[in-house]
């Protein structure tokens, strides 16, 4: 522990003052070119090195084993469920990496694992934790967060742990949501952050986080903040950050009863970002309180009513607007996150359904100054379409997963504004909504972890010459 947070506190000095590497990226995204100088080469079909089939085109010299696929059975013989989702790679025994992993599971289809030890065991979702080798060999795999839903992302912490992000506001005091799921066959409220350790399992949610269609989480060890995102399909999002009562690096934990926040522009009430914005676009910023973190509903109130309560308080005080918010990532002081319908509508691309018409916003916070920028906006759909998680390389590049319509593809952002495509999910029979979710480096860079988000999940472990290119 002391170890861990003397390198958070460390990261945390090494930020002060420092712009960020992305500095004036955004004018890159607006000019609609696509400079692919930093990339590794044409993508080519490659076969999996567990069976042999082609799931991922990769350029030459790389190879991926899949693993750890929904129906399989985890190491202590319960099954590996479906909609892989979020993930995040610490350093195991020797070479190994552990891997917690989110499951984007709704309705009450009830618990995986053992459902005593569910938060709530008619929910389907959840995170295992898997100890895996550099390529792919699963040491030992087991379910470390049950009776949870929608677990879509959350953000590795910097003393052991992982924050999974329930993606809804669903339980017995809620409506029906769109997709007709029986909400009174829940025992809990959802729409919240949980901890995962590492070593251990996680049961609690953090209340005082925030009750909402949670996606993302990324803490800052400079001052302790937990920045949060928010994905709501058909109405504006918020940008937030939660103020634990104490320094999570600290208390070795992130502790309930803090206050919740989001960010607003200054000066202008209710700036709404999911629109195109002008190259280097730059604001100041500010953060309003958010009075009820936790509402708690009568059984009757409907699933649109409680997906705004949390965010409306927000905005009655002139929080910023932003098209569904995904994924966020702190690196060296600065917030990195992802807006996935932000943006205008290229010529040519027909507007997405939901809130926010564009194919694509990267942003950046910088922690220390309370600057927002605008780092990257996708001109059209063949360079960037609909971007959701995001991490960095070992040399800072932005990695992201793609959740668009027509082929998926790992694209990487490097510090000079160069976007480049890595990888692309070939078609999966009888799922065209896969996607790439959770990429995360493990120990040393040696290898790209990722998944596949789909009916029948699975994971990847990718490895190969990356001193050729940008990551």
């Amino acid at each position: 522990m002391d170890r861990r947070r003397f390198l958070a506190r460390s990261t945390a000095l090494a930020a002060i003052g420092v712009a960020g590497p992305f500095a004036g990226v955004a004018r890159a995204g607006q000019s609609g070119q696509v400079r692919s100088g930093s990339g590794y080469g044409p993508l080519v079909p490659i076969a999996d090195e567990r069976d042999g089939v082609v799931r991922l085109h990769l350029p030459s010299g790389f190879h991926y084993r899949s693993f750890s696929v929904a129906g399989d059975t985890f190491t202590d013989g319960s099954v590996v469920p479906s909609r892989h989702d979020g993930m995040a790679a610490f350093r195991g025994p020797g070479t190994s990496a552990i891997l917690v992993r989110n499951h984007e599971v709704n309705g009450p289809v009830g618990a995986f694992g053992d459902p005593a030890k569910a938060y709530d065991p008619a929910a389907g979702g959840g995170t295992s934790t898997l100890r895996v080798s550099r390529y792919g060999e699963v040491l030992a795999s087991a379910p470390s967060l049950t009776g949870t839903q929608m677990n879509c992302s959350g953000g590795p912490m910097p003393w052991g742990a992982w924050v999974s992000c329930e993606e809804t506001v669903n339980g017995p005091d809620v409506g029906n949501d769109p997709t007709g799921q029986d909400n009174s066959k829940l025992t809990q409220k959802h729409g919240y952050i949980f901890e995962v350790p590492i070593d251990g399992r996680g049961r609690v949610p953090i209340r005082s986080a925030g009750r909402f269609a949670h996606e993302s989480a990324a803490f800052d060890p400079l001052t302790g903040a937990i920045y949060l995102t928010e994905d709501d399909f058909l109405y504006p999002s918020g940008f937030y950050r939660y103020l634990p009562p104490k320094n999570p690096l600290a208390a070795g934990r992130i502790l309930d009863g803090g206050r919740l926040q989001m960010l607003a522009v200054q000066g202008a009430p209710n700036k709404d970002l999911s629109l195109g914005q002008p190259a280097g676009a730059s604001y100041a910023t500010t953060w309003v309180d958010i009075d009820d973190p936790d509402p708690t509903y009568t059984g009757t109130t409907t699933y649109e009513t409680a997906m705004l309560a949390v965010s409306s308080q927000g905005r009655a005080k002139g929080a910023a607007l932003f098209s569904r918010l995904e994924g966020a990532v702190s690196h060296h002081g600065t917030i990195y996150f992802v807006s996935t319908q932000g943006g205008a509508t290229a010529p040519g691309d027909t507007p997405p359904g939901g809130y926010g018409k564009g194919r694509g916003q990267v942003w950046a916070y910088e922690t220390w100054s309370g600057r927002l920028k605008l780092v990257y906006e996708s001109p059209g759909s063949v360079t960037l379409d609909l971007p959701d998680n995001v991490t960095t390389s070992p040399r800072g590049t932005l990695v992201l997963c793609e959740d668009g319509s027509d082929g998926n593809y790992l694209r990487g952002l490097t510090a000079a504004g160069q976007i480049f495509d890595f990888s692309r999910l070939a078609p999966v029979q009888g799922d065209s909504g896969a996607e790439f979710a959770g990429s995360t480096f493990g120990p040393g860079g040696h290898t790209l972890y990722v998944n596949m988000q789909a009916s029948q999940g699975m994971s990847f472990a990718i490895w190969g010459p990356w001193q050729r290119g940008g990551f």
